[in-house]
């Protein structure tokens, strides 16, 4: 499933218990820039890794870093107010889920995907995914189902202001719920690493329209209608099509 932009000047958090208190750049890109860096904020140090992480990946999903530039540590630490030490540990975890390469001795390049590679990955996400969700709509009570909905009604609410990161994280957090029933903890961590993966944005390619998330949120809402139904032609039909005609 699919994920709008930051207010400008400001990136937004991917996961809702981070407190606003990193100041997130719009132009960070290289060694330097031409203005002078905002004033720093104050950020508890023993959290501060996990806020720039949250942040750089919230800047990623809605395009805020662009497929194919090069970002410094330190240029990103200055805007944030931070030294480069807590920028380059985070960065070093987006390296390891496919989101930036390293680039010696300049900083870290944000990965260019195409439609090639997201369609691989959906591909595999399928493989994973469909089965599960078609054990658990013959085996999980509706009122399992009714449980999701605040999850399903999330990622509308995102999709309806555009929010392309805020979606990223409520389409995961739909998905994880969904796969939780299963009660392997092992392919939920599988599953979600891949999802993460997917929401990249393509090279070229917008941040992400409102329409598009829209839609994509409708088919959160109709596929847990279905399975609160029972309905298990519908729910079979629904993960075709969210799933982009996986053969299940």
């Amino acid at each position: 499933m699919e994920q709008g932009r930051a207010r400008e000047g400001v990136w937004p958090y991917a996961s809702s218990g981070t407190p606003p208190e990193v100041r997130v750049p719009t132009q960070a890109r290289g060694e330097h820039t031409h203005s002078e860096p905002p004033a720093p904020r104050v950020v508890q140090r023993h959290s501060v890794r996990g806020q720039i992480l949250d942040a750089l990946r919230a800047a990623l999903v809605g395009g805020e870093l662009a497929p194919g530039e090069v970002y410094s540590a330190p240029a990103l630490g200055a805007r944030f107010g931070v030294s480069a030490t807590p920028v380059r540990e985070a960065m070093q975890r987006l390296a390891a889920e496919g989101a930036v390469e390293v680039v010696p001795n300049r900083g870290f390049r944000v990965s260019e995907k195409g439609p090639r590679e997201l369609a691989e990955l959906a591909e595999v996400r399928a493989l994973v995914e469909v089965p599960v969700m078609l054990r658990l709509a013959r085996t999980v009570p509706a009122a399992g189902w009714c449980a999701l909905r605040p999850l399903a009604d999330a990622t509308v609410r995102a999709a309806a202001v555009g929010d392309r990161a805020a979606y990223a994280e409520s389409d995961r957090a739909f998905h994880r719920a969904v796969l939780a029933l299963s009660g392997n903890q092992q392919l939920v961590s599988v599953a979600d690493d891949l999802h993460r993966r997917s929401q990249w944005p393509l090279v070229g390619s917008p941040a992400g329209r409102r329409a598009d998330l829209l839609a994509d949120a409708a088919e959160h809402t109709s596929l847990l209608d279905a399975l609160i139904a029972q309905d298990l032609p519908v729910v079979r039909s629904l993960v075709r099509e969210h799933f982009h005609g996986a053969d299940v």
